[in-house]
């Protein structure tokens, strides 16, 4: 690990410029809602002097890039980058959103970074472990990545520290894994006035020592006699956790014949396993004590960070050139391959797009290719062109230091590039090559929109397209049945920022109508039907009489229309216009509105008039027709029906399955997925599911989630049908 002064030191006069990839550490932090994450990120660039005083989060002084509408809604939305240097090292920390409804933003920070510092707050105590922290913590696992632990609101805890990393062990690493243990103990102070005991020190397990901070200034010394067996009991099962992740089977035997193991053996093979993503340290942070220039455990966390981390040279990714693909490596002089993490509108300068540069060196007024593709179901278009790249930054919450380039490895602003959206992938124009884009979660959650005036007419279309370029996570539908558009969201957080973006970045104003389903009707049975249009009253008149008969046809079958005229009853050319009078009435439905469907119309009677018969009397005619013999034969509602998959924690199984079949829902199965958690399959009407993103939430505590696709329409119970229709006609 970097000895602390000298770590410190190196940070002095703020954000260094790295050379080399391999002096670049990318961190994302990742945890829920209130766990602290911005406010660690303050205390490590505090620590490394890249600030001179922490900011609050409360009053939008934070270094990370707070806006207006996370200053009223009181927590982040958007990820924020801080660059700290630490032991010759250029460290991007990486602040991610806690709350479930941006975990847009979270995924492009994990995409963005090579590691991951999980921050678990001990006031939420073990609950603020399960759910989804525990689904993020299994998706780390599952590409490889590293991971470190710490524990934060110590002074406020619900549970105390090893309480905290057992949970960790249990929740984490599946109750028996030795490869989650704290690398360092908190030491308690007497409790203040309030009941709560302020961290006055910490102990180190590997060197086996003390630091008192009680005095504002470190003071070091040996464990108290009362103190020694336990920590020596605690430092044991660390250092046997490291050996074995180390799997140098002759360090494990050393160890077990009594051999005295040497702190540097101890360290390199933590940091080698840490790289590895084989072990996963636990470490705590606490506000500094009154007199103390730093918080307790930000230099610890930093020496990790460039100690234990890995670089971008080792976070190899695969691009692809064409349909061959390409395996980039993270050379400054190799091809140059970027992607967009982020982007935003600026009221000056325009689309301001934040880059991880993978490959090659991004220089300030490159041309580069730009290539989008993969998001055309969420109303964004494909794309392959050239820009211009305006100018280079690097971010720092929320100012910009400009740079000259940025090399592999590394995180920057760029600017002018107006046609590049988050996912978008940056190359050379000789050579282009795409980076597929992150797994995002689908939006699940409708809400019907309409343009408040014709001035927001006007833009509308313009702003949400801009609005879906810088949130892959929103998807935009204009459904053609019901007429509606429609802006899915992850949650109603997530929709409210959507809202707010269009009205303050945007100026467009809109009104939130109800979603509608598209509903269908078809036919209950078989019956005949009889169209008259007769009108004599003066002028040309009108005279068209046809008879039908209708059979409802299986799903999918559309409308089928037979013509079984004899004799010329109804002359040829006005057979068309029967079937066109009709097929508009099926399209405009029989009683709600909802269209026709899946319908057999046979013509097998009618009769002219040799001078008054026309076009549009047998239009005519052919509605009336379809409508009695509708009426007569029955009409059902048809509604969709969604394929349903639910994961679940097991404690919540029970619940989700009541509130299913109160949607009317039927359950197919269930199955285990991973350790404590299930999969639920079931089929349940749209209908029911237009806020389940909201309540699912609910029922679980934060733990569930859900996909859907669609199945099919299936008739709709009477007394529903009988509702919906009250509804539609008192709207």
């Amino acid at each position: 690990m970097v000895d602390k002064t000298n770590g410190a030191a190196a940070g002095d006069g703020g954000v260094m410029t790295a050379d080399r990839p391999e002096q670049i550490r990318n961190v994302v932090l990742v945890g829920h809602s209130g766990s602290g994450k911005t406010t660690l990120v303050d205390a490590m660039a505090l620590t490394a002097r890249a600030v001179n005083r922490a900011g609050r989060v409360e009053d939008g002084t934070s270094l990370s890039d707070y806006d207006e509408i996370e200053h009223r809604q009181h927590r982040s939305v958007q990820l924020s980058v801080v660059p700290v240097a630490w032991g010759g090292m250029k460290i991007n920390l990486i602040d991610t959103p806690g709350y479930a409804d941006f975990v847009g933003e979270l995924r492009a920070g994990l995409r963005a970074a090579d590691a991951a510092l999980f921050v678990i707050s001990a006031a939420e105590g073990v609950d603020g472990i399960a759910g989804a922290t525990r689904a993020l913590w299994e998706e780390c696992a599952a590409v490889g990545m590293p991971r470190a632990i710490v524990i934060t609101h110590l002074d406020t805890a619900r549970d105390e520290y090893d309480v905290m990393t057992e949970a960790c062990r249990t929740v984490l690493g599946g109750g028996s894994s030795e490869s989650i243990l704290p690398l360092h103990l908190p030491v308690y102070g007497p409790k203040n006035p309030d009941g709560h005991r302020p961290v006055t020190g910490m102990v180190e397990l590997l060197p086996h020592c003390v630091g008192d901070y009680s005095s504002g200034e470190e003071v070091q010394g040996d464990p108290s006699p009362d103190q020694a067996p336990a920590l020596e009991e605690a430092r044991n099962r660390l250092i046997e956790g490291i050996i074995a992740e180390s799997e140098d089977e002759s360090l494990m035997e050393r160890y077990l014949d009594g051999e005295e193991i040497s702190l540097a053996t101890l360290v390199a093979d933590l940091e080698r396993a840490v790289a590895r993503g084989s072990f996963h340290p636990v470490l705590f942070a606490a506000p500094a004590p009154e007199g103390a220039k730093q918080g307790l455990g930000t230099v610890e966390l930093l020496d990790l960070i460039t100690g234990g981390f890995p670089t971008p040279v080792e976070h190899p990714i695969t691009a692809a050139n064409g349909a061959q693909p390409h395996p980039l490596r993270c050379d400054p002089d190799g091809e140059l391959a970027a992607e967009v993490i982020r982007t935003a509108s600026d009221p000056y300068v325009g689309r301001v797009c934040m880059v991880r540069v993978f490959s090659g060196t991004l220089h300030a007024d490159d041309t580069v290719h730009v290539s989008g593709h993969g998001l055309e179901d969420r109303g964004h278009e494909s794309h392959e062109l050239d820009e211009r790249v305006g100018a280079i930054s690097a971010p720092f919450g929320k100012q910009q230091r400009p740079l000259r380039q940025a090399i592999a490895g590394d995180i920057a602003y760029v600017t002018k590039l107006g046609h590049a959206e988050t996912g978008d992938t940056l190359s050379s124009t000789d050579s282009p090559l795409r980076i597929e884009p992150w797994p995002m979660p689908d939006p699940l959650l409708p809400i019907a929109i309409s343009a408040h005036s014709k001035a927001d007419e006007d833009k509308l279309s313009q702003s949400l397209a801009r609005l879906a370029a810088e949130d892959p996570a929103l998807r935009l539908e204009h459904n053609a049945q019901t007429h509606q558009l429609v802006l899915w969201c992850l949650g109603e957080a997530h929709r409210d920022v959507a809202l707010e973006r269009l009205r303050t970045r945007f100026g467009v104003q809109v009104d939130v109508t109800d979603h509608q389903v598209a509903l269908r009707e078809t036919l209950a049975g078989k019956a005949t039907g009889r169209g008259r249009h007769v009108k004599q009253s003066g002028g040309h008149g009108q005279y068209a009489v046809c008879e039908i008969e209708v059979e409802p046809l299986p799903e999918g079958s559309g409308i089928e229309f037979v013509d079984k005229v004899v004799g010329g009853v109804v002359p040829r050319q006005f057979i068309p216009s029967v079937e066109k009078g009709v097929r508009a009435q099926a399209n405009r439905g029989l009683t709600a509105g909802y269209p026709l469907v899946d319908v057999r119309v046979t013509l097998f009677d009618g009769k002219a008039h040799s001078v008054d018969s026309s076009d549009a009397a047998f239009q005519t005619a052919g509605a009336l027709a379809l409508r009695e013999a509708a009426a007569a034969a029955g009409i059902r509602v048809l509604e969709p029906l969604a394929e349903v998959w639910v994961l679940v924690t097991d404690e919540y199984v029970g619940p989700v399955l009541s509130d299913l079949s109160s949607r009317r829902g039927r359950v197919l199965g269930t199955e285990p997925h991973g350790a404590g958690r299930t999969r639920i399959h079931a089929e349940v009407p749209e209908l029911e599911l237009s806020r389940y993103a909201i309540d699912l939430r609910s029922i679980s505590h934060g733990t569930g989630d859900f996909t859907r696709r669609y199945a099919r329409h299936e008739p709709m119970p009477n007394q529903v049908a009988a509702s919906v229709r009250g509804e539609k006609a008192r709207a």
